[in-house]
């Protein structure tokens, strides 16, 4: 008889460190990473105030918010790709410019944990009052870079930012308190690394309870829900619109969270079929 325990091993992901590239399209491709790309994201992160709104909404310079609401993920996204390539290819410089970026974002992190640069500067009195704004979804790329530099460099700045950003979610929503369900995804896979890097359960079944929600109940539940994204209005099996990001991360969440949940799960189209295990809520 298949055990739990077994289901769980299938869905586990190969760490990276555990992983060699050495193909001839693929490897060069890493090393112009490491020579070129990372120096040139990093100039284009500054040369737009992606970086100095941290610094904005910390207090340790004056100016408005710089770009469009979401900016704050393109430096989360640079960030986990920096610490990926910092477990095969260590490099002191990039690792420093690195944890300088850091401290600039814990110093933004507000004192309940929210941390999206563009309502701290521009309009805190609206935040979680619009599905568009992809606050979760720039939350959950934080927590993904959180998670990678931890295990890349055994450093825990950003992963404390992530575990109380975390927390402010799950404070704020789920069974019992506020409903808030994006169209976008990202935020469940996130949270369920966070959980197998933390061990926190209340992680992952916040994320379980995201995905559940998701489809005609969350339409009927919140009026706020933005029906652009596609995914988050329809039935998980049949979640077939949307855009490409979000479709790709709808697949690879779905797997995460039940895989975790020790359910039976089979990846169809876009959606999920499962059933419980024994004992899983």
């Amino acid at each position: 008889m298949e055990t739990t325990t077994e289901r769980r091993a299938v869905w586990q992901q190969v760490a990276f460190p555990r992983v060699t590239i050495k193909d001839r399209f693929w490897k060069p491709r890493l090393e112009s990473l490491n020579r070129a790309t990372f120096k040139t994201c990093l100039e284009k992160c500054e040369e737009t105030g992606r970086i100095s709104n941290f610094a904005k909404a910390a207090g340790l310079m004056e100016g408005k918010h710089e770009g469009i609401f979401f900016n704050d993920s393109d430096v989360y996204k640079l960030l986990e790709g920096i610490a990926y390539s910092l477990t095969t290819t260590p490099d002191a410089a990039l690792e420093a410019e690195a944890d300088r970026i850091i401290g600039l974002i814990a110093a933004a992190q507000e004192e309940d944990g929210y941390l999206l640069t563009y309502f701290t500067l521009e309009h805190p009195e609206l935040k979680w009052t619009d599905m568009d704004k992809h606050e979760m979804y720039c939350g959950g790329h934080l927590i993904e870079a959180a998670v990678a530099y931890f295990e890349a460099t055994g450093k825990r700045t950003l992963l404390d930012v992530a575990c109380k950003l975390a927390d402010h979610y799950d404070n704020t929503f789920g069974v019992g308190k506020r409903h808030w369900v994006e169209g976008h995804e990202e935020i469940e896979l996130a949270l369920v690394k966070l959980y197998r890097v933390t061990g926190e359960a209340r992680y992952w079944k916040l994320a379980l309870w995201l995905l559940e929600e998701q489809g005609p109940r969350s339409r009927r539940r919140n009026e706020l829900e933005s029906p652009r994204l596609g995914g988050g209005l329809l039935p998980r099996r049949r979640a077939r619109e949307g855009h490409r990001a979000g479709d790709g991360t709808r697949r690879a969440r779905d797997v995460l969270i039940y895989g975790d949940g020790g359910r039976r799960a089979c990846v169809r189209g876009a959606g999920v079929c499962r059933r419980a295990a024994p004992g899983v809520a």
